[in-house]
């Protein structure tokens, strides 16, 4: 199979279709070979699967799309009737609009197609030796696409053969998304961009049994975004909002283009079974295998259980009233393609308090006996589809000794942040019907709603996926997305992932997945720089969710952290924006609601809380500008509706309501009714400071001079600044700000005692305060010729005056130090050198290259984390290593500083991550130069379904730490780091001399030599 960066390069060939990551057999160029299949007619025998039917109008539309002329469509008339339960009069499905209802339409070529054992002409021409299926015949969900020659037409024949119904409406949604048509050209708006000729390659195409057997969505947390739009586009139905089966269509037919095949439906104000009672019927025709969330058994949805059972939702209670409930769900659904949600949990996704491990066991045995008396024609339960996901405290009764029957799969789930909490362990590799794995990019609990907007780490999740695949978790992978919308490249991630894993074999395919997904989209024009932005988005959100963003989160005063992860942002935008303004008008559409409009309103939201925390810090330092950065905060406050307002006006509203998620306010884990101001301060503009108009500031401090606060000396007019050193990370330099407390215009100078120091600025003026401009001024400190430095350290006096000579009545000028460290490294030193008393590293930027050992090699995971990617144990099921011998990184350092009783403090930042191996939970190795290892498990071990204590800490700060001390004397080292499991992802590594100071993201890394 060919892997992603091979398809790309495939793909970027002149003329030459692909779908996202699959075998080009389209191109739209002449080759030899190929036959041209720009008007076709597509045959379907009647006789086979409405679903199949449907998908071959849908590709004669699609053709339309493309060339402009839809495709002629043959046999494919014949509408479906279905008695749904509980109704008196039959329920007939209509055909397309894509069916013409003529038999003798003719075109250049002919396609065919068929699902193998329908009786139709597939079958004739396997019959007749034209077409050898045997690689196909018997899987699941495969199919197989070949240029035949056949006496059955007088023009070229292209065949789509399918092992099973979906195989061949796989097979048909290939075709369409080869000639140019996305699977989100309705969720996306995205246009098909017209080709005169459409040919066909001569090689033929065996497309396989999927990777994983139910690859599906959890459309979930619905309201108020998803539902709003339901409302405003289809008519209320008698139990509340419209989800009928207008609506499903939309996402059945969407689902099935990505190549899924499973659905868990809303759940809060819905109920997919009693809302519309073609909402089955459609599912199940279209192809759609339908479930039910973790907390919805045997079909009865949690609406359904408040207005529908007799009694309490209490086995304890209502036993029997709680059965009749169930075989009432599995009576109704036993004509569909119906994937059994097993067990019980309590009210509203909660844990039950009467439920236990012994109640839970015979609650599935009476749930495995109504299904047995269902479908008493069925030789075995593993006939009929089954899962229980241990979900929360049900993960604990497993833990317990609940046992799962060999019949239903075990889903297991992540922690609802994208982490897994357990994978298959010992006999549950291999079991009868498998396990799988329930993942989210949306969730509404504690530890705080993430459901705005995609705030997705893709590496992370390419990590996680991984990993479940590795371990035995083949069997269902449902992905809990949320509203939908705007979801669109995890989504299809996620599904191709699903659909075939092989081309996702190395962590560096995420890359070129977005490039080739760009492709799709936007052309190949603007694939790359668009792949970019995506790249670059997938870590910024990934950072933190939006709604745990606040004013405190990054820095103001240390690293320049506030500022740069701002800058990041506006450059994401600006960059985004270019490449949207060289797209056609219609392109630009899809452009702005998958990418444009996400990266502009997550950088509206940093600049929102970078405009409050710099008002509220210039308030302690009593800035005038302390007001203009209020109005900047409201003005990012009104932008955050005023974009809300575009995209509901977007189409003529066509996605308004899908956008109304609050996300600014939150006090506790559930959202905000409203959208609310963080807390802004102002100072009196009217009246001066008693300490005169002039205020000075310097870099990693909150003090202001000249006047008293608590953050320097009383009395004292000196702040001093951290040090100058050769080895400063970029930009090298150290800032002092310069601004007004008065109400008048003024004028400063600075002088220092030392020519070699120079200041960006050493004079200027500052006007008095008005309007929304700060007028403040940031002075650079630097030294660009180190040579003329005295060696060793020393102390720099900066000295700065104000014009009309007004510091107050008991106050004189200000004073700034600057310590400077002149220090150097041996000559034949390599690797990093201290600054300001830490040293940090990359983990991928070993000064050796990392080592592996017999059992198990290291990664490198792009973009994986907060800051630059992250290194893990390739093999998910490689053993546990031992050091020395284990995987080693190591990082060569010289240092100057003694610590405090020579004690250095070394901080290990981690992917946040679950100990889903119980027995042999995650574990590192630490040493400096020739120390014993210190062995460190950084998630504690608990029962599966509860949290760890520094669980919340890691969800919300999207990291996991942890910190060793060791003895480190000035001189040069090296630091040694051994993973010992897998799943343990390093990114980052600190150490602390005594320097560092409070950010999130941590310093910047060291410089290198």
């Amino acid at each position: 199979m060919l892997s992603t960066e091979a398809l790309l390069v495939l793909a970027s060939v002149a003329g030459l279709a692909s779908g996202l990551g699959q075998q080009p057999i389209v191109s739209f160029q002449q080759c030899n070979g190929c036959v041209d299949f720009s008007n076709p007619r597509i045959v379907v025998d009647a006789n086979d699967f409405y679903g199949v039917q449907r998908a071959a109008g849908d590709l004669a539309v699609d053709f339309g799309r493309v060339t402009g002329r839809n495709a002629s469509f043959l046999n494919g008339t014949a509408p479906g009737s279905y008695l749904p339960p509980g109704s008196n009069n039959s329920v007939v499905l209509q055909p397309g609009p894509y069916s013409n209802g003529t038999s003798n339409s003719t075109g250049s070529a002919t396609i065919v197609v068929g699902t193998l054992g329908s009786g139709g002409m597939v079958d004739s021409l396997v019959n007749s030796g034209a077409l050898d299926v045997s690689q196909i015949n018997g899987t699941w969900e495969a199919f197989q696409t070949q240029l035949i020659k056949s006496n059955m037409s007088s023009t070229p024949t292209l065949v789509i053969a399918g092992s099973d119904r979906r195989g061949s409406i796989y097979g048909i949604y290939d075709i369409s998304e080869q000639i140019g048509v996305s699977p989100f050209y309705y969720w996306a708006d995205v246009p098909t961009r017209r080709q005169d000729k459409i040919y066909m390659l001569p090689t033929p195409k065996i497309q396989p049994t999927p990777s994983i057997k139910y690859r599906g969505i959890f459309i979930n947390d619905e309201c108020p975004d998803l539902t709003g739009w339901v409302n405003a586009n289809f008519p209320m139905g008698e139990y509340g909002p419209g989800y009928n089966h207008d609506f499903w269509e939309l996402v059945f037919e969407m689902t099935l283009r990505l190549r899924g095949n499973y659905l868990w439906p809303t759940t809060w104000n819905s109920m997919f079974y009693v809302d519309d009672l073609l909402d089955p019927v459609v599912a199940d025709q279209w192809g759609i295998v339908m479930g039910t969330s973790h907390t919805e058994p045997m079909t009865r949805q949690t609406k359904e259980q408040q207005l529908f059972l007799d009694g309490p939702w209490d086995w304890s209670m209502n036993e029997q009233n709680v059965i009749d409930f169930f075989n009432q769900g599995a009576n109704r659904s036993k004509t569909y393609d119906t994937l059994y949600t097993m067990g019980m949990r309590g009210n509203g996704d909660a844990a039950s308090p009467t439920l236990n491990s012994t109640s839970l066991q015979q609650i599935i045995e009476t749930q495995q006996d109504i299904l047995r008396n269902t479908f008493p024609d069925r030789s075995s339960l593993l006939d009929t589809p089954q899962m229980w996901c241990l979900y929360s405290e049900v993960g604990t009764y497993y833990q317990q000794g609940l046992q799962v029957p060999p019949e239903v799969t075990i889903l297991w789930s992540d922690d609802n942040f994208g982490n897994a909490r357990r994978l298959p362990l010992g006999d549950e590799v291999g079991r009868p019907s498998g396990s799988g794995l329930y993942y989210h990019v949306d969730f509404v609990g504690p530890a705080r709603d993430y459901k705005w907007i995609n705030t997705v780490n893709m590496p992370k999740t390419w990590q996680q996926l991984s990993a479940a695949y590795q371990r035995d978790a083949q069997q269902i992978w449902i992905l809990n997305v949320g509203h939908l919308k705007g979801y669109e490249e995890p989504i299809q991630m996620f599904m191709d992932m699903a659909y075939n894993v092989s081309q996702f074999q190395e962590p560096t395919t995420v890359q070129p997945w977005l490039q080739t997904w760009a492709t799709q989209q936007f052309g190949s024009d603007a694939a790359e720089g668009t792949a970019d932005i995506l790249f670059r988005y997938s870590q910024l959100a990934g950072r933190r969710k939006f709604e745990s963003l606040d004013q405190n989160v990054y820095s103001p005063s240390n690293y320049n952290e506030l500022d740069n992860v701002t800058a990041e942002w506006t450059q994401l935008v600006n960059d985004a924006t270019a490449i949207y303004q060289t797209l056609p008008a219609a392109q630009q559409t899809t452009f702005w609601e998958t990418i444009l409009f996400q990266a502009t309103a997550a950088s509206n939201l940093h600049n929102l809380y970078r405009a409050v925390a710099l008002n509220n810090l210039y308030a302690v330092e009593r800035r005038s500008s302390t007001n203009a950065w209020a109005q900047q905060a409201l003005n990012y406050f009104a932008n955050d509706h005023n974009l809300l307002v575009q995209w509901d006006n977007l189409l003529g509203g066509k996605w308004a309501h899908l956008m109304d998620q609050t996300h600014i306010g939150y006090t506790y884990w559930q959202q905000p009714m409203r959208n609310t101001m963080p807390g802004l301060q102002y100072v009196q503009i009217p009246e001066e400071s008693l300490a005169g108009p002039m205020g000075v500031s310097v870099e990693a401090s909150n003090a202001s001079v000249p006047g008293d606060d608590q953050y320097h000396t009383l009395s004292s007019q000196t702040l001093t600044l951290p040090p100058l050193d050769p080895y400063m990370p970029a930009p090298a330099n150290r800032w002092i700000d310069v601004y007004s407390r008065g109400n008048t215009d003024f004028s400063w100078n600075v002088t220092s005692n030392a020519t070699w120091i120079t200041a960006s600025m050493t004079e200027g003026s500052i006007p008095a305060p008005g309007g929304n401009e700060t007028g403040d001024t940031r002075i650079y400190v630097s030294i660009p010729d180190w040579s003329a430095v005295p060696a060793g350290s020393s102390m720099v006096q900066m000295n700065f005056s104000l014009s009309t000579g007004d510091y107050g009545t008991q106050y004189g000028p200000p004073v700034v130090m600057v310590p400077v460290n002149n220090t150097a490294a041996p000559s034949d030193f390599s690797g990093f050198v201290e600054s300001d008393a830490y040293l940090a590293f990359e983990a991928e930027h070993t000064t050796e290259p990392m080592t592996n050992s017999s059992s198990a090699n290291l990664i490198t995971i792009p973009g994986f984390g907060r800051t630059l990617s992250g290194v893990q144990i390739a093999n998910a099921t490689a053993p546990v290593q031992v050091p020395p011998d284990a995987p080693k990184m190591s990082y060569t350092f010289h240092s100057f500083t003694a610590p405090k009783n020579n004690t250095a403090n070394v901080t290990v930042y981690m992917g946040a991550a679950q100990n889903t191996d119980t027995n042999n939970p995650m574990k590192y190795a630490i040493a400096v130069d020739s120390e014993s290892p210190q062995i460190i498990q950084p998630v504690p071990t608990t029962m599966l379904g509860v949290f760890a204590p520094n669980w919340n800490n890691m969800v919300i700060n999207a990291i996991l730490t942890n910190t060793t001390s060791h003895s480190v004397m000035p001189g040069t080292h090296t630091l040694n780091l051994w993973p010992l499991n897998p799943g343990l992802v390093v990114e980052k590594i600190v150490m602390d001399l005594g320097g560092v100071r409070q950010s999130y993201l941590g310093p910047p890394e060291s410089v290198r030599v």
